[in-house]
């Protein structure tokens, strides 16, 4: 066998092998105690650029997750202080309840009233003073806010939620003039239906159109259409336009001469279905028409007319549907004039004693909605006198008076007072709902940036993070072979000392 001394390859190779088993015993030592596989990019360059990117989205999403949160806690905040403009508007409405009873004296409106006027303060107050760090949330400028829900840029919701403010929500409203025609005279022979005119509505195309150009609908009418017809036909499309419709007829019917000896008088009222009832009598004086009233009551059943006695031989006249009234001149030696609900007319029914004289009074029909509108009329007498576009106009919480009384003494106050506070309840149940939808959105948004989070943690975990059960046997093994290498260097460093037993 060879012997060299210059160069003891044995143990080159010996102090090889340690240094490799001293290296990788480092790298377990690094990992366990880092408790990560990747400690550099020499340990894995295209891991730990992985496991970099996953770690950006990662943070990300935990601080989206938070911005989630933040947003339902600002959406609840509205939508508590919204509760309470509700309770407010359901005590208003009670009171506007209260005061529409006739057993209430002015004074006792008045103090109705007062109390409305607290509540009234207390909603604008709520709608100016509640804020969330610092944003103004039910005074309408919070609008289209961006709420960051994604570790990415344009993962956002978007919201708006809209202003509770008495002087904003309410009853948006289009009221319609009522109409009135009268026939030709009676040429001598008495009346009959037949010369009871059609009212003045033309046929033509009423448009309403609610928020946002989907919600129109186009609705024909015919000609002499009733305003029961036209409202019937409107909340037919309520479920697109938002906009709904009632229907009343009122007429005043002015006797004159009634009470002088042989002026007697003899109607007919023509009321829903073309149903009628024939009215007659020979008043004993100016202001009797209590026989005459009893009979349209005693009818009421089939045409839906109601009457109410006035003053001075007055008789005001109502058709709770919207159909029209038609009055026919029987047999009257007296002057009977018709005056329509809202001032339309007035039109003379002749007192000839054989004639035909008749007139029809048009109903009126009241457009709807908590949001604003319109409505365009392409006939005539639909909406307007012409064809025109009308725009709603807000009936606000903050109008509501309650001691406003018809010439009547019909408490017309309190009962506009409903319509207000219902559409206003209704707009704040809208908020209300959009508000409980936005904080499920940023709900839904939190519970999956977790579930991502956390499965992104899973994945990165297996990149990244050091399993110990691996590298614990790769210590034992680095750490026996450091402990060989190291006696096995120590005996190739002694082996040219075999070289001396040759020199003795």
């Amino acid at each position: 066998m060879s012997l060299f001394i210059n160069t003891n390859i044995a143990s080159l190779y010996a102090q090889n092998n340690v240094a490799n088993s001293q290296t990788a015993l480092a790298t377990s030592i690094q990992r366990l105690s880092s408790g990560l596989r990747i400690n550099s990019a020499k340990d894995d360059a295209a891991g730990m650029a992985i496991a970099a990117r996953m770690t950006s989205q990662i943070g990300g999403m935990t601080q989206a997750a938070q911005n989630a949160n933040d947003g339902i806690s600002l959406a609840q905040t509205a939508e508590g202080a919204l509760a309470q403009v509700t309770n407010d508007l359901q005590t208003m409405r009670n009171l506007a309840v209260q005061a529409a009873n006739g057993t209430n004296s002015a004074s006792d409106r008045s103090s109705i009233q007062a109390s409305i006027t607290q509540l009234q303060a207390d909603i604008n107050q709520i709608s100016s003073n509640t804020q969330y760090n610092g944003l103004n949330l039910l005074d309408g400028t919070l609008t289209n806010v961006q709420f960051q829900v994604g570790a990415n840029a344009n993962q956002t919701i978007n919201a708006s939620i809209g202003t509770s403010s008495a002087n904003s929500i309410g009853n948006n409203q289009v009221l319609t003039v009522g109409k009135i025609d009268n026939a030709v005279s009676g040429t001598g022979t008495a009346g009959t239906i037949a010369d009871i005119p059609v009212n003045n509505v033309t046929s033509g195309t009423l448009t309403v159109a609610g928020n946002g150009a989907a919600a129109s609908s186009a609705l024909t009418i015919t000609a002499g259409e009733t305003a029961f017809a036209i409202a019937t036909a409107v909340n037919g499309a309520s479920n697109i336009t938002g906009v709904t419709a009632t229907a009343t007829t009122t007429a005043t019917l002015n006797i004159s001469g009634i009470g002088t000896s042989g002026n007697s008088v003899s109607l007919t009222l023509v009321g829903a279905n073309n149903a009628k009832v024939t009215i007659s009598a020979t008043p004993t004086s100016s202001s009797d028409v209590t026989s005459l009233t009893a009979q349209i009551n005693a009818a009421s059943t089939s045409t839906g007319i109601t009457a109410i006695a006035g003053a001075n031989g007055t008789i005001q006249l109502s058709q709770a549907q919207g159909y029209d009234i038609g009055v026919l001149n029987n047999n009257a030696t007296a002057t009977t004039t018709l005056t329509g609900g809202n001032g339309a007319g007035p039109k003379t029914l002749a007192a000839y004693a054989t004639a035909g004289d008749a007139a029809t009074v048009g109903g009126q029909v009241s457009y709807n909605s908590p949001g604003s509108f319109t409505v365009t009329d392409s006939g005539t007498n639909i909406v307007a006198a012409t064809a025109t576009t009308t725009a709603s106009a807000l009936s606000a919480v903050s109008t509501v008076d309650v001691t406003k009384l018809s010439t009547a003494g019909v408490p017309i106050g309190a009962n506009n007072a409903l319509a207000v506070v219902d559409a206003a309840i209704n707009t704040i149940n809208g908020l209300r709902a959009n508000l409980g939808a936005l904080q499920n959105r940023f709900s839904n948004a939190q519970s999956s940036l977790t579930t991502t989070s956390t499965n992104m943690q899973q994945a990165r975990s297996r990149i990244q993070d050091t399993d110990f059960a691996a590298e614990t046997a790769n210590l034992t093994h680095n750490q026996i072979l450091q402990q060989a290498g190291t006696a096995m260097l120590a005996q190739a460093n002694a082996l040219p000392n075999s070289v001396l037993t040759l020199l003795k």
